[in-house]
Parts: structure tokens; sequence; C-alpha cells
């Protein structure tokens, strides 16, 4: 009886995942590929910057969109209607169209192979639908409860935190779920403003090691995908009941 011939490409998951004939599943399950993820050199330092770039975008958009839709929905000023439109327009526009610009914007700030960087302009783009997105929120608060809080007391500043924060809370964790993604699975930005420094690279970039163009380590890539999946399938469950709350309760209350 004839040998039946190897798989092109190698043996085993490494060659099944070459192979002519594909299938939905594997004959030789390995760790292989994950062995050499988290065998890359300074694969933990990628992590750690991803992070910090993350978790920086997520507090200081959810913290300045929560104080720009209160004063746009509270407060009565000039272009108060067209400010929120404002925001739409802005949203709009290409990230590719502006990636040119913002490269030299952050050359002239001395910003280039940083995280201010990457985390900069991601503040910058979430902002837009972050405000829209609370301003809604912030709506559906009646003016009769912050006019009962100033009756008992309370200052601006504690009607603020203490009671609009935590009822427009799920409007954040919507918002700030749509930023940690956005920030996480950048690659444009870190490719065009981390030229030389690697130590200031992200995950995403983690990728290009195992993009060779001769050879491309496909398992190497789904591997290094899947580890990027987990941090954001853990933070949408540590805020999901958050996502699926209402503001209804609390405002009877």
């Amino acid at each position: 009886m004839p040998r039946r011939p190897p798989l092109r490409g190698g043996r085993g998951a490494a060659g099944e995942i070459r192979s002519a004939e594909p299938r939905p599943w594997t004959r030789a399950p390995s760790l292989d590929s994950f062995r050499r993820v988290f065998g890359q050199h300074e694969f933990g330092r990628y992590f750690v910057n991803s992070a910090v770039v993350a978790g920086s975008v997520v507090i200081s958009s959810a913290l300045i969109a929560f104080l720009a839709a209160t004063a746009v929905t509270r407060f009565r000023f000039r272009f108060r209607t067209t400010l929120p439109i404002m925001f739409l327009v802005a949203q709009m526009v290409p990230v590719e169209a502006l990636t040119i610009p913002l490269l030299f914007l952050m050359r002239d700030f001395g910003q280039l192979n940083t995280l201010g960087s990457l985390i900069l302009p991601h503040i910058a783009f979430s902002l837009p639908f972050a405000i829209w997105m609370l301003r809604g929120f912030v709506k559906a608060v009646p003016e009769e409860l912050e006019e009962a809080a100033y009756l008992d007391g309370a200052s601006r500043a504690r009607f603020l935190w203490q009671i609009l924060f935590p009822l427009v809370l799920p409007g954040l964790v919507a918002t700030s779920v749509f930023s940690f993604i956005s920030a996480w699975n950048d690659f444009l930005f870190a490719k065009s403003f981390i030229i030389s420094d690697t130590s200031q690279s992200t995950l995403p970039m983690a990728l290009l090691v195992f993009c060779k163009p001769d050879d491309p380590d496909w398992g190497g890539v789904m591997a290094a995908s899947t580890v990027m999946t987990i941090p954001v399938l853990v933070f949408f469950v540590l805020v999901q009941r958050r996502l699926v709350s209402g503001l209804g309760g609390a405002v009877k209350d």
C-alpha cells in the first residue's frame, strides 16, 4: 500500500494551515503557534504598552466626554445646538486622511516614538462619538432632580459627581467599550507614529513579526490575534452588566 504524501509546508498543524484541502478541524492540535507568540522578544512589553494606551484613552475620553456632554446639555451658551453637529462632522472625517497631518503635528510636539503619540489621537477621535452619545444620557436625567439637589444644599460639583455621574454610568461604559476596542486594535497610528523605537510598540505591531513577505507564519498570526482578543473579551465581560442597565430605576428612587 503506497504511503500517503506529507502535507505541503511541513507536518502537523503547520502543514494543515498550508494544506490545499482545508478542513474546519485539525488532526494534530498543537500549541506551537502560541509558544512562538509568547516566546517573541519583548512581547510582554508590547502588551503593557497596549494596556497603557487603551487605559489612558478610556479614562481620559470618558472624563472629558462626561464634562463636555453635561456642559452642552445643561448650560446655555452661543452655538449650543451647533456644537453637537460639529462633533458628528468631525467623526465623519476618514482617519487615513488625517494620518499625515497628525504625523507632522506629533513631530512638532516631540511625541514621535512615544506612547503619547498614540494616546492623544485616539482621545481626539473617541470624543465626538462619546460626547454625542452621553448627551442623550444626560438629557434623560430630569432637571427637577437637579433642582431638588440644589434645594437640599448640594453644590454643583456634588450633584455632578454624586448624582449625575452614577445615572449616566451606563452611557460611559458603552462609550468606554468603543474607545477601548479602537485603541487596543489600532495598527495605523502605531505603524505611523512609532518609527524607530520598537520598545514603544503595541500588540498590533507584534503581528508584523509573523507576516514575513517570503514565508508568512499564519499560525503565529492567528495565535497572536487570539491573544489580542482575550483582553477585549475580559473587558466586555466586566462591564456587560452596565451596558444593559437603564436609568429608570435610579431616577425614580
